[in-house]
């Protein structure tokens, strides 16, 4: 579990394809203490850490995870948003988040207003029911307050602060973000279909 709060902002070193495709993750995060087979969040998709090196771990990304997710568009030099996983006790300062990415919403538009930028994104029509206004949602495991919904696009407001602490001061129109949808609006639509 997670809260969507990014503590790092990491960088892919390297990407092998072998079975699967196997990342290597510069990051700032004190190495020595991450064990293997801990869970990191990395750009919101959980994965697992197979080997630790002085600044760097490396993660098996399964096909599965490329195919729901934009791991596929990575490249070397890429900066990612990465969340180490809740602990007991931990401060929830964003909404619980499992890591779990339900598919890719597309940047389409973006603004800025006074020092803050608004980003307009599109879901895929299967997640967009999911989404609400004031709700919350996770992109590329930042979690987020949703602006306003029309049909399968939604707005989100970026302030200076999320811009410097995270990725999304980079972000452009026609990338690619990782969607995971609240765990609550799952559960909640899962129990009206039963009805």
């Amino acid at each position: 579990m997670f809260t969507g709060i990014i503590t790092d902002i990491g960088e892919v070193r390297a990407l092998e394809k072998r079975g699967d495709l196997r990342a290597r993750i510069g990051t700032g995060y004190d190495t020595g203490t991450i064990d293997l087979g801990a869970s990191i969040a990395s750009d919101g998709v959980c994965l697992t850490v197979i080997e630790i090196g002085p600044d760097w771990y490396d993660v098996e990304i399964s096909a599965e995870t490329v195919s729901k997710t934009n791991l596929g568009d990575w490249e070397i030099g890429k900066r990612v948003n990465l969340e180490r996983a809740l602990k007991v006790g931990d401060e929830l300062g964003g909404h619980i988040v499992s890591g779990h990415v339900d598919g890719v919403a597309d940047i389409v538009a973006m603004s800025d207003e006074g020092d803050s930028t608004r980003v307009t994104l599109r879901a895929p029509e299967t997640l967009a029911k999911f989404i609400a206004p004031k709700g919350s949602v996770a992109l590329n495991g930042t979690s987020l307050t949703v602006n306003e919904v029309n049909g399968c696009d939604f707005g989100i407001n970026f302030i200076p602060h999320t811009k410097d602490a995270t990725t999304w001061g980079a972000a452009k129109v026609g990338d690619r973000v990782n969607l995971e949808i609240d765990t609550l609006a799952r559960y909640v639509a899962r129990l009206a279909e039963m009805s």
